[in-house]
């Protein structure tokens, strides 16, 4: 704390104030020693410290009024996931950002490269209301972080005449300022301001030195004015201030909290943490609540009560355990907040390549450790996000990016990033190739005629562009151009001799062309004045073969034929026998003076055929034959069919179409998918010539389906009916562990594992096979394969050494074999017989009647030894009594035990002249009858002597006690008097004078009472005597004592997790409270410890004691007349647990 400085410290400024009044000089003094707080005073308002998100924090100032103010804070958003959100606080609850406007304002920035936020926050012109206590924070998502700081506001100080002879000045007089002509000599010298200078240096002499500080801060309040007045301090306000700043405040002491909670807790998500308090009562309840609502006790939040301290333990915590939580104790409440921090979310299933082609969909997909995980997808470090083009899924811990149509510019590496891991995936995108469906044709016309040029790719969205002679086409008024869907076509109306050329169709972005040749067909007309005979002049030279004619399917076929001949001729079209007409049609016969054309509009399968033209004249006939062929697309490929599967492979073939379209197939493509998918995925870009093919890279347990085109010179067929589902699969590995259990004459019992990879497909059944050593002639045991890990093989040559093993069956095959490493020789090996008696059969096997016995005894020898049961030393013919024998074990079993079941059964074992024995004693027992002859043997005072004999039937087993009753005859309810008493004699004591009493005894065994009972032949009569009794006055007796203990406490040793108890006897009158103590401690209702009182006999239970609960204990007595005290000490010790094994004897 800095002491008062002297007026001869002070700084110029303050030097050079007026000299009104002393209060001004103090005033002064008050400003400059509250500037220089050292810097680790503590003063209330002060910043908090920092918890990783702020760089810079704003600053606690001091500002003079009507200046302005900025204060800057920086915050780290490297480590966040989204923008933080910061808000200005005034005082504790004010939001500034409501505020906001010309007096309040408010600035952002943020810089890339760093990834620092910059938040400003200005004040214009401050006014004296703007002074006080600010503060700032910044939270995104589960991280918070504040800061405070405080603004102080100057008044304006004035300036101050600097120089001396100013302090000079005379006194004013009236009339000075009536004449207006007085100088400045006029009035009196006034020397108070120097005196003031003066007296000023006086009191700068050294004098001692006080810290009035010092003083002030352990004054009370009502003395501040007499001591402020003593040291010449007139400014009241600025004292306060100043000592509210130097002041700690000093924190209330709780009645009920010893220990509060601690301001805030952190806990890792999935981790344990535990709250604690204090309480200064060990009795008092404690509520604990979580956001104002009442926590109840369950797995997750556990109370703990130990002594005075109050424990809340949160298991497993999660992000929903982020809260407020209270210790509530009465009216007194204790707070704190508890942050569960995630840990690093991690990518346990990384990225994997895509190859796919172009406008096909592309799907990256990852699984994090986290559900509910936030990850980023970026590409060349620009962030993914949802738009048309791309979709983000998350389903659980999967992730998925989804591009729905892949093109070349997507091609690239895709990185997916968390907060605790990254992972990385190419894709490679293919262009696609375009398919030619059908092809342009040749075309030959005369002219006038319309020609048009037609063709069909794969993808509807490709454009072209035409070119005839390698010169592009323009549309025009006889150039038409067309695209509809797949198709496109070029039509040349009015044709043109200059129309004559080749003609190529090339698609946009493909290494592709389509080719075909017009054909301009001139006409010629001689004038002939003489008859010639019909010629026909046929050219069918550019189609191949001699006279045909090749057309595709759906193309028109326009055939014109020059015929020459004087007069002109007659022109015949036949198919076959049929006349073609003339007539408008689809098939029709345009006919000229010397011309005649056979057209055929939409070439169809069923105009194939051969075709013959005839043309007659006076002077003669001629005839052409020609053949129409059509081709086409194949027909689809017919029975596709699975032949084979391998873990992720299949087998597919299939026939080849009926029909080839009239061309050669050149191979087929192929495509499959999942069953119930609607997506066809292509297996081959490249045409594959065989009939069979085998797909790969397929996942093993999944059904797929097939579909096959077929390709040929004209385009692709459409696909074949799908293949029947399939499902890759292979065979499971080995079984394992082949081993022999047991072995016959002819018999050889074996014991394997299930294989170590099953696959998709499981286990079917096994199959065992054998053969003789150095042989290879394997030979199936079972026809049909077993479904359990054992089998009997039976039926093998007896002495021969064998050879064994075992082969796993699924739907995929035979797994390779088992075999054993030696060989086997079947020839049964001798065992000596012995019985395994259980151990409750060791003794006398005891039970009641109407029971059920079942005995399992066990027993070992080869051959299978011959069983045999006796019972007391007879051959066991009790129907009742039933034997079941197995191989290993001899069963006997009584469905409801009677006592005639009771005796001594032997059980041998017997292989040839080997035996073994074992005796069994069974006995059934019942309950007794009743007891013989009660008789009342005598009779005096009150008392009565009673006698019997035991009863004749005991219930096969000894009598444990007897159970006597009474009654008189007036009321003949029966009383007991003794139960459990085990002599055949009892005395009857209490009995009311004048009252007869009749008696009834009971015998008891291990099964319970008698069900009969013996009455007494002879009652006891209590007769009334003649002696008359004075009664004595009463005298009562003080009976007040002081607790004193009869029997003190006595030190123990106990074993840790057994319960135990330590115990005392008290005897105090009135009735003394009793105080259990541990090391001095009151111990309060802590479920732990049990507290008894009977009748004065004291006792503590500890359930299950700890180490921890070792130590002092006493107990104190306390009445109204004085107290007692005893104590003894407990120690608690660990058992060590012995080992399980011991050392192997060498």
């Amino acid at each position: 704390m800095p002491e008062a400085k002297k007026p001869a410290a002070k700084t110029d400024k303050a030097a050079a104030a007026p000299a009104d009044s002393e209060g001004s000089e103090c005033r002064d003094e008050l400003l400059s020693e509250s500037e220089e707080l050292p810097d680790d005073e503590t003063v209330p308002g002060g910043q908090s410290e920092l918890t990783g998100l702020f760089v810079e924090r704003p600053e606690s100032t001091t500002v003079t009024k009507g200046k302005n103010v900025t204060f800057v804070a920086k915050v780290d958003s490297s480590d966040l996931l989204r923008k933080p959100n910061m808000k200005w606080l005034k005082g504790k609850w004010l939001d500034l950002g409501s505020k906001a406007g010309k007096h309040v304002q408010f600035k952002e920035a943020y810089d890339r490269n760093s990834k620092v936020y910059t938040y400003e926050m200005s004040i214009i012109k401050v006014v004296e209301g703007d002074a006080g206590g600010y503060r700032c924070e910044v939270t995104s998502k589960d991280k918070c972080d504040s800061c405070t700081f405080e603004v102080t506001v100057e008044a304006v100080q004035e300036e101050q005449p600097a120089n001396i002879l100013d302090a000079f000045k005379r006194s004013g007089i009236k009339g000075a300022k009536k004449g207006g002509d007085a100088g400045e000599d006029a009035g009196d010298l006034d020397f108070s301001a120097l005196l003031k200078k003066r007296e000023k240096k006086a009191r700068d002499e050294p004098k001692e030195d006080v810290d009035v500080w010092e003083i002030l801060k352990d004054a009370k309040p009502c003395d501040y004015e007499k001591i402020a007045f003593d040291y010449g301090i007139t400014d009241l306000r600025g004292l306060l201030k100043r000592l509210k700043k130097m002041k700690k405040v000093e924190p209330k002491k709780s009645d009920a909290f010893l220990k509060k909670l601690e301001q805030c807790y952190s806990v890792d998500k999935g981790k344990r943490t535990q709250m604690h308090v204090e309480l200064h009562d060990p009795n008092v309840q404690v509520k604990w609540l979580k956001n104002g609502v009442e926590i109840k006790p369950s797995a997750k939040y556990v109370f703990e009560c130990v002594g005075n301290k109050r424990t809340l333990t949160i298991n497993k915590s999660n992000l929903s355990d982020d809260a407020a939580y209270e210790c509530v104790v009465g009216e007194e409440k204790s707070f704190t907040e508890v942050f569960v921090k995630e840990p690093p979310v991690t990518i346990t299933k990384l990225l994997d390549d895509v190859h796919v082609v172009v406008g096909e969909k592309v799907e990256f997909e990852c699984e994090v450790s986290e559900e509910g995980a936030n990850v980023k997808w970026m590409k060349d470090g620009v962030e993914l996000t949802k738009d048309g083009k791309y979709r983000i899924k998350k389903d659980g811990k999967k992730h998925t990016l989804v591009i729905n149509e892949a093109t070349i510019e997507d091609i690239g590496m895709y990185y997916v990033y968390t907060n605790g891991g990254e992972s990385k995936g190419e894709l490679e995108v293919e262009a696609k190739e375009l398919e030619v469906l059908q092809s342009i044709a040749d075309l030959s016309v005369k002219a006038c005629e319309q020609a048009m040029f037609k063709c069909e790719v794969s993808d509807e969205k490709v454009v072209g562009k035409w070119f005839k002679d390698g010169v592009e086409v323009k549309p025009g008024n006889r150039i038409k151009m067309s695209h509809i869907g797949r198709i496109h076509k070029l039509t040349i109306d009015d044709v043109k001799p200059q129309d004559d050329g080749n003609y190529t169709f090339v698609p946009e972005g493909y290494a592709l062309s389509l080719s075909a040749k017009l054909n301009f067909i001139e006409i010629k007309i001689e004038y002939v004045p003489r008859q010639d005979p019909p010629k026909i002049h046929l050219d069918t030279s550019s189609t191949g073969s001699k006279n045909t004619i090749v057309v595709v399917a759906g193309n028109k076929l326009r055939l014109d034929v020059e015929i020459t001949g004087e007069p002109v001729p007659t022109v015949c079209w036949m198919k076959g026998d049929t006349v073609i007409s003339e007539a408008e049609g689809r098939v029709r016969v345009e006919t000229r003076t010397t011309l005649s054309s056979f057209v055929i509009e939409g070439a169809e399968r069923t105009d194939e055929g051969q075709y013959s033209i005839i043309v007659t004249n006076p002077a003669g006939e001629d005839r052409a034959e020609l053949t129409v062929k059509i081709v086409d697309v194949p027909n689809p490929p017919e029975n596709v069919r699975c032949m084979g599967v391998g873990e992720d492979t299949a087998t597919i073939t299939w026939d080849p179409p009926k029909f080839d379209g009239g061309a050669p197939i050149k191979g087929y493509l192929m495509e499959r998918k999942k069953q119930g998918s609607s997506r066809w995925t292509k297996l081959n870009f490249e045409v594959f010539e065989s009939t069979t093919y085998e797909a790969k890279k397929m996942i093993e347990g999944v059904f797929y389906e097939m579909r096959v085109f077929a390709v040929n010179g004209i385009g692709i067929s459409q696909p074949s009916g799908n293949s029947k589902p399939f499902m890759p699969i292979a065979p499971t590995s080995e079984p394992t562990r082949l081993t022999v259990e047991d072995v016959t004459d002819s018999t050889c019992a074996l014991k394997w594992r299930p294989p170590e990879r099953v696959g998709a497909g499981g286990v079917d059944g096994y199959i065992i096979e054998w053969c003789k050593e150095g042989e290879d002639n394997w030979v199936e045991a079972n026809k049909e394969p077993v479904d359990k890990n054992t089998y009997r093989v039976k039926g093998l040559p007896t002495g021969e050494k064998l050879l064994f093993r075992v082969v796993a069956m699924n739907i995929a095959g035979r797994s390779p074999p088992c075999t054993m490493k030696q060989s086997v020789i079947i020839r049964e090996i001798m065992e000596y017989p012995k019985i395994r008696l259980p151990r409750q059969l060791r003794t006398k096997f005891i039970r009641k009647v109407g029971e059920k016995i079942n005995l399992v005894i066990p027993f070992q020898g080869k051959p299978r030894p011959v069983v045999n049961w006796l019972k007391d030393g007879e051959p066991l013919e009790n129907k009742s009594v039933g034997i079941r024998t197995s191989d290993f074990d001899t069963i006997l079993f009584i469905r409801s035990a009677e006592r005639d079941h009771s005796g001594t059964y032997t059980l041998s074992v017997q292989i040839d002249n080997m035996q073994d024995k074992a005796d069994i004693h069974i006995q059934i027992v019942d309950k007794p009858g009743p007891p013989i002859n009660v008789m009342v043997t005598d009779v005096w005072g009150f008392n009565a002597a009673l006698e019997w004999k035991p009863p004749k039937d005991t219930g096969n087993t000894d009598i444990t006690g007897y159970t006597i009753q009474k009654a008189d005859k007036k009321t003949q309810g029966w009383f007991t008097v003794y139960e459990h008493n085990r002599r055949p004699s009892c005395t009857a004591s209490d009995l009311v004078m004048g009252n007869e009493y009749s008696f009834r005894v009971f015998s008891e065994n291990i099964c319970g009472l008698s069900d009969e009972v013996a009455f007494s032949k002879n009652t006891a009569i209590i007769g009334k005597t003649d002696l008359e009794y004075n009664k004595p006055a009463f005298k009562e007796k003080d009976m007040s004592s002081s607790p004193k203990f009869t029997a003190p406490l006595v030190d123990r040793v106990v074993v840790a997790g057994y319960s135990t108890a330590i115990s005392c006897a008290v005897r105090a009158y009135p009735k003394a409270k009793i105080v259990w103590m541990k090391n001095k401690m009151i111990i309060g209702e802590d479920p732990k410890f049990l507290m008894q009182n009977n009748q004065g006999v004291l006792t503590l239970n500890i359930r299950k004691p700890g180490q921890f609960d070792g130590g002092k204990y006493s107990c104190k007595a306390i009445n109204d007349l004085g107290e007692d005290e005893v104590e003894c000490r407990l120690e608690v010790r660990v058992l060590k647990e012995k080992k399980e094994g011991d050392e192997e004897k060498k």
